[in-house]
């Protein structure tokens, strides 16, 4: 048999307005206006085919009618209240599936994803180092770490770090017959790569730098070979400042120059819009902006 319901949004304003007894603070309840409340009551009026409120001068009064149906409404609600809570709170444990590229879950994310554990021990993450296209997440994916201009229909993007890039080199090139002391000094130099010759080609060009031959050079996949290359001393790579600290830190890469240029791009972190602000995701997104926006001024 099919059961006629009335609309839930007429259900809601009944509820809350008969609980305040006032359809002014319902409607700030529900953050709509007053006149909308009223409008959802009379709807709901009726659909029943009976008052449920009494309006007297400034005083509003449930009707006997309106106050046996509120005492039910009541109960049905925090029963709704308790389901979504109990299911919200299910949602913030259990594993959580993280995919990012090789470069940065190697140089970023595992060195410090220690912290996230302790800081929410019911959640274990799952990192899942891959080479993707960027646009959808996969069935098996929460949440991803993609690198481009933070557009993707569907998607929450939030940028991570602002990125600079800049020459970075082993200290074992101060030492040789060609030692790095101006940009000039670069043509006598191999150059490492990421993926293309574009990066040091656009770099040159924004410092003005001309006379070096971008067509000379190894081109690695990732970017943490050409970094792990620049350390042995091989050449000199054109290095994310995000993804190259844990080498520059250890003193295994150096910037042998001032010169640097901001990233057109960036790393973002992103999920399902619907998603965002749910459990273990909210979790997740939560302390890594944290961390994120606490180490950006070290970078700046």
């Amino acid at each position: 048999m099919h059961r006629r319901l009335p609309p839930l949004n007429a259900l809601k304003s009944f509820e809350a307005a008969a609980r305040h007894l006032s359809f002014t603070k319902a409607a700030d309840e529900l953050f709509v206006t007053q006149a909308a409340v009223s409008h959802q009551i009379k709807a709901l009026e009726d659909f029943l085919s009976m008052k449920l409120f009494l309006r007297r001068n400034r005083t509003l009064l449930l009707t006997e009618e309106g106050q046996a149906y509120f005492l039910e409404l009541k109960d049905i609600f925090k029963h709704l209240q308790d389901a979504t809570e109990r299911l919200l709170a299910k949602g913030s444990k259990g594993a959580i599936t993280v995919a990012m590229p090789p470069s940065f879950a190697s140089q970023w994310l595992v060195p410090r994803i220690h912290k996230f554990s302790l800081a929410h021990p019911d959640i274990d993450v799952r990192i899942k180092a891959v080479d993707f296209d960027e646009g959808f997440l996969e069935d098996d994916v929460d949440v991803a770490i993609y690198y481009g201009k933070g557009r993707w229909a569907g998607l929450q993007a939030d940028q991570l770090h602002r990125e600079f890039l800049t020459p970075l080199c082993s200290p074992l090139l101060f030492q040789g017959p060609k030692p790095l002391s101006s940009l000039s000094d670069l043509r006598h130099h191999v150059l490492l790569h990421d993926l293309s010759r574009t990066a040091w080609k656009n770099w040159l060009k924004h410092v003005g730098v001309v006379g070096v031959n971008v067509n000379q050079g190894p081109v690695f996949s990732h970017s943490m070979l050409v970094l792990q290359a620049a350390a042995l001393g091989q050449g000199i790579a054109l290095g994310n400042t995000v993804l190259a600290r844990p080498e520059i830190e250890a003193g295994r890469l150096v910037m042998p120059f001032e010169e640097r240029v901001e990233s057109r791009d960036a790393f973002y972190l992103v999920c399902e819009e619907s998603q965002a602000e749910l459990g273990k995701i909210a979790a997740f997104r939560d302390w890594m902006l944290a961390l994120v926006e606490a180490e950006q001024e070290d970078l700046l």
